[in-house]
C-alpha cells in the first residue's frame, strides 16, 4: 500500500509532536491497515481480527508530499487466534522508514461487538 504524507498526516496535525512531517500514529495506523488486509485470509465468515499489540519503530522521518509504503507479512503459521505480522515502511527513496510488530487476534464478530460494554452503562 502506498499513501502519499499530506498536511493532515503530520505530527502537527494529529498533536503528536511539532514538526510538519509523517507523525507516528498515521504511520501505524497505515501499518495497521495493512494487517487488517494480509490477516483477510486468516478469517472466516462471521469472524474478523482485532488489534492487540503494537511494537513499532519509527527510524526515519518522511516530509509532506513524500510517499510511504507500508508492508505487511503474515505469520508462516498460526497457532491458536493470535496473529503476528512484521510490518515495515519504505520512503520513495528506498529507505526504511519503520519496522516491527502487530499483533492481532482472530475473534467472531458478532460475539466481540456483544462483549462491549454499553455507553450508557458506565454513567
Amino acid at each position: 500500500m502506498f499513501h502519499q504524507v499530506t498536511d493532515a498526516d503530520t505530527a502537527v496535525a494529529v498533536g503528536s509532536g511539532d514538526v510538519p512531517v509523517l507523525a507516528t500514529p498515521k504511520l501505524i495506523a497505515w501499518l495497521e491497515a495493512a494487517t487488517v488486509e494480509a490477516a483477510a485470509p486468516f478469517t472466516e465468515p462471521g469472524r474478523t481480527t482485532v488489534g492487540t499489540a503494537i511494537r513499532i519503530e519509527h527510524l526515519r522521518a518522511t516530509p509532506v508530499g513524500g510517499r510511504v509504503e507500508v508492508f505487511a507479512e503474515p505469520p508462516s503459521s498460526v497457532a491458536g487466534r493470535r496473529l503476528t505480522f512484521s510490518v515495515r515502511a519504505v520512503d520513495d527513496s528506498g529507505r526504511l522508514v519503520a519496522t516491527g510488530e502487530i499483533d492481532r487476534e482472530i475473534v467472531g464478530r458478532q460475539r466481540f461487538l456483544a462483549s462491549l460494554p454499553h455507553p450508557a452503562a458506565d454513567r
